[in-house]
C-alpha cells in the first residue's frame, strides 16, 4: 500500500501529471468524467476531473480549462508534452460520467453524464488519443486511482466495489 504523500489527489475541475513512484487519484466521479493519459513506457499519467463537457457553458472571463472536455484534454495533453512524452505515445482510460438523478423530461442538457463520456471521446478522438478502457455511465459515483507502473486505472464504485481496467 502507498503512503499517502505518494497520491497525488486532482480535485474536481483540476489535472495533475505524475511520475513514479507517485500515483494519483480524483474522488466524487458522478457525472464528471475521469480521463487518464499515460506512457506506459516512461511511465508518466497525467488525469483531469472533467465537469462540463464544452467552454461555450462557461463564463469567458473567468475561464478553468480544466473544467471542460474541450479545453481540458488539450490542457492535459500540452502538460504531457512538457514532461517530455509524445502525444502520439498516449493511451487513455475513462471512468464516470453517470446519470446521477432520473428526470422525467427528456431534456438533453440534464444528461450531463453522458454528454460528458460523449464529449471526453470526441476530444480523444480529435487528439489521435486510443481509449484502452473506460467504465463510464450507470448511476454510482466513481473514485478513481491510477498507478503508472502498471499503467492500471482501480476504480471505487459507490455500492459496487472495486474493479480495475
Amino acid at each position: 500500500m502507498l503512503l499517502s504523500n505518494d497520491v497525488v489527489k486532482v480535485g474536481i475541475a483540476q489535472m495533475d501529471v505524475v511520475k513514479l513512484p507517485k500515483t494519483i487519484r480524483t474522488s466524487g466521479l458522478g457525472s464528471c468524467v475521469g480521463v487518464v493519459l499515460y506512457d506506459e513506457f516512461k511511465q508518466i499519467a497525467g488525469l483531469i476531473h472533467v465537469m462540463l463537457p464544452d467552454s461555450s457553458l462557461g463564463r469567458a472571463d473567468t475561464m478553468n480549462v480544466a473544467k471542460f472536455a474541450d479545453t481540458g484534454i488539450k490542457a492535459l495533453i500540452d502538460l504531457l508534452k512538457l514532461e517530455g512524452v509524445q502525444s502520439f505515445k498516449l493511451k487513455a482510460k475513462i471512468a464516470g460520467g453517470a446519470q446521477m438523478f432520473q428526470f422525467t423530461s427528456d431534456k438533453n442538457s440534464m444528461r450531463i453524464g453522458p454528454r460528458n463520456v460523449e464529449a471526453v471521446k470526441n476530444e480523444l478522438r480529435k487528439n489521435g488519443i486510443p481509449i484502452v478502457a473506460e467504465d463510464t455511465g450507470g448511476s454510482s459515483g466513481r473514485t478513481i486511482e491510477f498507478n503508472p507502473a502498471t499503467s492500471k486505472l482501480n476504480i471505487r464504485t459507490v455500492n459496487q466495489g472495486v474493479s480495475e481496467i
